[in-house]
């Protein structure tokens, strides 16, 4: 089996960590975020994956040099469709598809900022059952304003596609969950190399023949993780074990290969320094190098490798990317830390504030709900 993945988003919910790293190689839990939906993909059969690439192209093939990716499940071969202008979902889809050189086979193709435990397997099942055209697979969320909602009949087919209905409007609570199975039939009714919504034009177009078009509901775990909020609630989860036991499809485990677990919910990559004094409670995954000073204090949060809490920081249910560092005294709660950032002695980041990779917050200074590109530089959320 073949599939497509979307990843020629810029991430701009997600900046500053973007402006230097695309989306979808944004670390969880210490690993890439798109290693972790190969991964999945390939647990199901997939043995070879074209990259729908347009925004940080050579970030993506930097990654994988080789042009595969080899992990437990399986060798996935990688194939890289860049785009010279924005295509729309089905033009990305058709585009990439192209690259596979044959547009006679079914695709399965999802979005490239969903972490989620769907069983793929069943949702091809059920796509053959139906003998559907194109099956789009649904999840479940509490408040479905902001997405689109997709009301079907009692066997999956499809009604109609409402876009963010008003609170309250909505005609049901499952929504476009990002992963589709198309056969061959759905790219021949994409035109080539034009912008075209695969959810706002090709889908809806072919609720005019009975039949065509179903979607499966599924209440495995799902997560969009393109907002800072988002972002930080799919570590908790992953720490949580969002990703492990059956509904995973695999054995329960860390929530990052090779991590050990050295006291309940603490878990460690390689070599840790925890000085005498500092205080680690779980759930928590430490990277390797990762050093607490004494009176360091560490709370539901991730580190990555090489990372540096100093005497009396503390890190509170966040997220810090590889060597990012806290000088003493300083805090970061509810928000997130690139590569090699740095909070001088005494700052503040809190209420979901992304610093991005090098930036730096001054020695005494304070932001909530912040966007900092660099030292000295912020943009600050409204």
């Amino acid at each position: 089996m073949k599939a497509v993945v979307l990843v020629g988003g810029e991430g701009t919910r997600l900046r500053p960590l973007t402006y230097t790293t695309p989306k979808p190689l944004l670390p969880i839990a210490n690993q890439p975020f798109l290693e972790r939906q190969l991964s999945w993909l390939a647990s199901y059969g997939v043995t070879e994956v074209v990259l729908s690439l347009g925004y940080l192209p050579d970030a993506f093939e930097q990654h994988f040099p080789t042009g595969r990716f080899a992990c437990p499940a399986g060798d996935l071969l990688l194939r890289y469709a860049v785009e010279d202008h924005p295509l729309g979902t089905a033009g990305a889809i058709r585009f990439a598809a192209e690259a596979l050189g044959d547009l006679d086979e079914r695709i399965v193709v999802c979005n490239g900022d969903v972490l989620t435990t769907l069983d793929l397997g069943a949702l091809v099942a059920f796509h053959d059952d139906r003998g559907a055209e194109a099956t789009i697979s649904l999840t479940q969320v509490v408040d479905p304003s902001a997405f689109g909602v997709v009301p079907t009949r009692d066997d999956g087919e499809v009604i109609a596609f409402v876009e963010k209905p008003p609170p309250g409007k909505a005609p049901t609570n499952w929504i476009n969950a990002g992963t589709y199975v198309l056969e061959p039939s759905v790219l021949a009714r994409i035109p080539e190399r034009l912008a075209v919504s695969i959810e706002r034009e090709t889908f809806p177009r072919m609720l005019e023949e009975p039949r065509r078009l179903y979607a499966k509901a599924d209440d495995s775990y799902w997560i969009d993780i393109g907002t800072p909020e988002k972002y930080l609630q799919a570590h908790t989860d992953v720490l949580g074990g969002a990703l492990s036991g059956a509904a995973a499809h695999e054995p329960s485990g860390p929530p990052v290969a090779g991590a050990r677990e050295v006291q309940p919910g603490v878990w460690v990559q390689g070599d840790v320094t925890i000085d005498g004094g500092a205080t680690v409670e779980g759930p928590v995954l430490l990277g390797d190098g990762v050093h607490l000073a004494p009176g360091a204090r560490v709370v539901g949060s991730v580190l990555g490798a090489g990372a540096r809490v100093s005497h009396g920081a503390r890190v509170v249910r966040s997220v810090l990317h590889h060597d990012a560092v806290l000088d003493d005294d300083a805090e970061v709660i509810d928000s997130v830390l690139g590569a090699g950032a740095h909070l001088g002695a005494g700052a503040i980041a809190s209420l979901h504030t992304v610093v991005g990779a090098g930036g730096e917050l001054a020695a005494g200074a304070h932001a909530s709900g912040a966007r900092i590109r660099e030292a000295g530089a912020s943009d600050q959320d409204t």
